[in-house]
């Protein structure tokens, strides 16, 4: 193998694939709660199959899996139990604050290497972390911060 990675310039985004149990109620979730927008879609016999979602610079992919037939899966568990994401914010308290607002239940943040976090979880037990810098000691909770 050669020594220079040619992927330095050749890879140009990680984007997370998640397999959702129900296609309708996670794409309500993301892009009606959490404000994501659909970029591209993939539908069939008039059902959308496949979706890629986007809010700000990040993006992930959600499909159905099929319970029966071809390509069928049917999980031994919850389906996203043990996978988070974390996404870079800009400002992680409006994340939360805009999710309240929708109906979208999330911890109340606090801050954690030196950033604000707020976690939540999708109806398939995917866990969410929407993180931001701050110079806000360790350990503070927002609750705890004057307005």
């Amino acid at each position: 193998m050669n020594g220079s990675s040619k992927g330095d310039g050749n890879v140009k985004q990680v984007v997370p694939f998640l397999h959702v149990s129900n296609m309708e109620r996670s794409v309500r979730y993301y892009v009606e709660g959490l404000g994501f927008t659909m970029k591209h879609r993939w539908v069939v016999e008039g059902k959308l199959r496949w979706c890629w979602l986007v809010l700000g610079g990040a993006a992930l992919m959600l499909q159905e899996f099929p319970r029966e037939g071809h390509d069928s899966w049917v999980p031994a568990g919850k389906v996203g139990e043990g996978v988070s994401l974390c996404f870079t914010c800009e400002d992680a308290l409006a994340i939360y604050h805009e999710a309240g607002s929708r109906g979208i239940e999330a911890s109340e943040p606090e801050v954690g290497n030196a950033m604000w976090v707020t976690g939540l979880s999708d109806p398939d037990g995917y866990r969410l972390y929407f993180e931001s810098p701050t110079d806000t000691p360790e350990d503070t909770k927002l609750s705890e911060v004057k307005s």
